[in-house]
This record gives C-alpha cells, sequence and structure tokens, in this order.
C-alpha cells in the first residue's frame, strides 16, 4: 500500500532541500512541490495568516514513519504540519513506481 505525506513549511528552498533528501534517500518516489498557498491558522491563542509552501510526498505505508522523522528532523516549524493520507485507488502503475522507487 502507499500514502501520501503533506506538510507545509515557510521557505521555498527549505521545501527544495527536504524533498532532494527524501527522495535521495529512497524514503520516497517523488515530492510536489507547490509554491504559494495561504494558510490561516490559529497558533498559541492568536489567528495567524501567512503564505506556505505545500509539500506533497508518495511513498510506501512501510516508509511513512520514517518520512515522518526525516521531515521533522529538517523542518525549521516548532510543531510541523505533518500528515498522512492513505492512497486508496489509482492507476496500478504508478502505484507500483511509487513501491519499486523506495526502499
Amino acid at each position: 500500500m502507499v500514502a501520501i505525506v503533506y506538510t507545509t513549511i515557510d521557505a521555498i528552498q527549505d521545501a527544495r532541500k527536504i524533498a532532494h533528501t527524501l527522495v535521495e534517500e529512497q524514503l520516497v518516489a517523488c515530492v510536489n512541490i507547490i509554491p504559494k498557498v495561504e494558510s490561516i491558522y490559529r497558533w498559541k491563542g492568536n489567528i495567524e495568516n501567512d503564505e506556505e509552501i505545500v509539500l506533497i510526498a508518495k511513498t510506501t505505508d512501510a516508509n511513512v514513519k520514517k518520512t515522518i522523522q526525516r521531515i521533522k528532523q529538517m523542518h525549521s516549524y516548532e510543531l510541523p504540519d505533518i500528515i498522512v493520507l492513505p492512497i486508496i485507488g489509482g492507476l496500478k502503475d504508478y502505484l507500483n513506481y511509487i513501491e519499486n522507487e523506495t526502499s
């Protein structure tokens, strides 16, 4: 089975560094970087409004925990937004690609 690991970060150079590291270490097969989203959230009692970068990483269920740990190690936020979304379907050839490109 495969999954998506989703996170946001505040700097494009950090997003690219995390993405390259995850792919190079074969924790994920692919990372999409969405360079500009607006995030509105509550943090420490205040409503915040920031521009962020979204990373969408595709990996296997077996690599989810290691991927989360690696992102957390490299992330600049005090509390990184890291969530996992199970992939319940898709193009079988692409799902096989994710499994074949991760260790």
